[in-house]
């Protein structure tokens, strides 16, 4: 028998899903999360789940981990104290940034504070041309004094950002040599190796946040790995990526940056292996936790990766999925703004004191608070009744925010949850409407320990018809970590023009990306049969700022090296293999584009000449993953899952309806539920509403549609 262990850490809870590969069942496991050291509670979480399946640690073939550290450390600026050499005349470029604000209308924006002191940002006379000769030669007198000052002025981290360090590397690698010469204590990193790409701000800030993160997640990585090796785990553990990938705790511990979307992105990944159990690819993910809510667009069953984001404040420039978050969570207080209004989000509770109703003595009412009040939350417990909740507390909250409105108890209560399902419905739309996707045309999935609670009503707002809640929603994101494989990203910045000169250049560009896949596989001991690669072109009209992924998957390296993984969008280019098709490469990859600047953005420009700008190579490598078995049919009727009835506070349907309580581990496939009802389980509560029907499925999740 062999466990694989999928743990999630987040602002409030931490989960554990186990696995049993030799039978197939799941075991899903939730303990407080630690904010003061995250390590602690998921050891404590693995050691509980492991005793509860009466396993031992050595049972354990595989452990993944999401974790919300460096996200953390960014937020509340807990980074490490950072230097940064650049070339000389640069050092500012770190504050100067763009010509543009967050809020075009707001003058008096507040900019995020800025990673490295203007002190400890040091200059070096050298300068590498566009082309990659040599300038000015690098003055390793002056880095070598520079690295002395930064090691006396006692910073934990350096970053090295120089001009053009993407096309010639030989200037950063010779400050990474003098660093580990000068100053091995520190960490440190050198541009090119974190994002080698254009773009001297996005690629400063990215090698920069990379340092600033890097003695943290360090030191997080090797508490847990001692933590757990206290336990008698001996499987390699692993972290997910942004990319939704997962890599070694060496590799995250060296590019922290790669994980501050670490714990959501594994909630997509598992939702659209839930999808594709229940036969549908166009999704939109819902993950509403305690503190915010993270959302996704699925097409054709992939999830857009962005290989930049601004994260907190912050330009990163490394491939993340494309995940939306939104301060609204089942910990976010509601308040009374300045004009009498009422807000909830993006301030949450927490995990400590966590809402009203935990006991803890916090006073503000938050979305937790309104859910119990209202009665589609269990008034007496939660966590299968390991939490107990205080109902009389989250009604005074909720009585006391009232009068400051001028509004009854429940009226203020359903208030609050009308509030927050606008602000996750506006965060929905900017991931479909403002890209040219209709949400109607998706279904929601929703997971997180609150996504069922309010995904009814959210649909509702959007118009969208069907909802999937996964059977073990509250834990989905650890799901998740049992269901994704390794892998990495590859790029490389090479402007050039779109016509048949430029089928060197790709070949060359693509034929570095596969060496540097091939060293990473190999350091990774993975199999030829297990590897894959996708690659991609960043594609745009010559003198735009923004560039578009074309997927191309041409065959130019030998078939033994890696399996080409099937196309990812429909805009994928297919040529003929053996890299002998430079016309209708050329052309393929001309159409592709024009395809999707038309979807996008309305129109395409065929007369104006195109540029490739970075080739990008997605290398993974397929590890064995938990699989699902359908159940058989039971029919229709959940009559055997009914627990009992309490009045729910329901403003469609009058006001409190008398309403069926079902046991959600009772039910079975083919049951067939009619709103308005409550589905409790120890990980989330799913609220059907009035019009709304109710189904299981084969593999146990729950579809909700709207009733005949």
């Amino acid at each position: 028998m062999a466990w694989r262990i999928g743990v999630d850490s987040g602002g409030t809870f931490t989960d554990v899903c186990l696995f049993d590969d030799r039978t197939g069942s799941v075991v899903v496991w939730k303990v407080p999360s630690t904010p003061d050291d995250p390590s602690r509670g998921i050891a404590a979480g693995v050691e509980q789940g492991i005793a509860r399946v009466g396993a031992r640690a050595a049972d354990v073939a595989y452990f993944g981990h999401g974790t919300t550290v460096a996200t953390n450390a960014l937020i509340q600026h807990k980074g490490a104290k950072t230097g940064l050499i650049t070339t000389d005349g640069f050092r500012d470029l770190l504050e100067i940034g763009r010509q543009k604000r967050p809020d075009l209308y707001d003058s008096q924006v507040d900019k995020p504070p800025v990673l490295v002191s203007r002190d400890l940002r040091i200059e070096i006379p050298e300068r590498i041309r566009h082309d990659g000769s040599v300038e000015i030669p690098l003055d390793e007198a002056a880095l070598r004094a520079a690295v002395r000052k930064l090691r006396d002025a006692g910073v934990a981290a350096v970053a090295v950002c120089f001009l053009y360090g993407f096309v010639a590397e030989t200037h950063e690698a010779m400050a990474a040599r003098i660093l580990a010469d000068e100053f091995p204590e520190a960490f440190s990193c050198v541009s090119h190796a974190v994002a080698p790409e254009f773009r001297e701000f996005e690629r400063m800030s990215t090698v920069v946040v990379n340092a600033y993160l890097g003695p943290v997640m360090q030191a997080y990585i090797r508490r847990l790995a001692d933590r757990l090796a206290s336990l008698g785990l001996t499987a390699p553990p692993h972290l997910t990526q942004s990319n939704g990938g997962v890599i070694s705790f060496d590799q995250a511990a060296r590019l922290p940056v790669r994980t501050v979307l670490s714990g959501p992105s594994t909630g997509v990944v598992g939702a659209r292996e839930v999808g594709r159990q229940a036969g549908l690819t166009e999704l939109i993910t819902f993950d509403m936790g305690g503190t915010s809510s993270d959302v996704a667009l699925l097409s054709g069953g992939e999830c857009r990766l962005a290989s930049e984001a601004v994260v907190h404040g912050y330009p990163i420039k490394a491939p993340m999925l494309d995940i939306h978050t939104v301060g609204a969570g089942g910990g976010s207080i509601a308040f009374v703004d300045s004009g009498g209004l009422l807000k909830v989000g993006p301030r949450s509770a927490g995990a400590d004191p966590g809402p009203v109703c935990y006991g803890r003595s916090a006073t503000e009412p938050t979305v937790t608070d309104a859910n119990v009040v209202l009665g589609i939350l269990n008034p007496s417990f939660l966590l299968g009744g390991r939490m107990a909740v205080q109902y009389d507390l989250a009604a005074e909250s909720v009585t006391n925010l009232a009068r400051q409105l001028g509004l009854e108890t429940m009226p203020t209560a359903q208030g609050i949850v009308s509030v927050v399902t606008a602000n996750m419905a506006r965060a929905i739309r900017v991931i479909s409407v403002q890209r040219g996707y209709d949400p109607r045309d998706y279904t929601l999935v929703a997971f997180g320990g609150a996504g069922p609670l309010h995904a009814a009503r959210l649909a509702r707002e959007l118009d969208i018809s069907r909802v999937l809640v996964p059977v073990s929603p509250g834990i989905l994101c650890a799901m998740g970590l049992l269901l994704t494989d390794l892998r990495t990203d590859f790029a490389l910045t090479r402007l050039t023009l779109l016509n048949e000169a430029a089928w060197p250049v790709l070949q060359d560009a693509f034929a570095t990306l596969t060496a540097r896949a091939e060293a990473w596989f190999g350091e990774e001991g993975i199999p030829l049969e297990a590897r894959h690669i996708v690659r991609t072109v960043d594609m745009r009209y010559a003198g735009q700022n923004y560039e578009l992924p074309i997927p191309l998957t041409t065959v130019m390296v030998p078939p033994a090296m890696a399996a080409e993984s099937p196309p990812s969008t429909p805009c994928a280019v297919q040529s003929d293999t053996g890299g002998s098709a430079p016309v209708s490469t050329i052309t393929a990859l001309a159409t592709a584009f024009a395809a999707a600047h038309q979807r996008l953005y309305g129109f395409a420009a065929d007369d104006e000449p195109v540029q490739l700008v970075t080739f990008r190579l997605e290398a993974s490598a397929v590890v064995p993953k938990a699989t699902f078995v359908p159940h058989p049919d039971a029919g229709p009727d959940p009559t055997d899952a009914i627990t009992g009835h309490r009045p729910v506070w329901l403003p469609e349907a009058g006001g409190f309806v008398q309403t069926p309580i079902y046991d959600r581990t009772l039910l079975r496939p083919g049951n067939i539920i009619q709103g308005p009802a409550i589905i409790e389980q120890m990980d989330a509560t799913t609220l059907v509403l009035h019009d709304m029907i109710a189904r299981v499925e084969p593999y146990l999740n729950l579809i909700l549609e709207a009733a005949a």
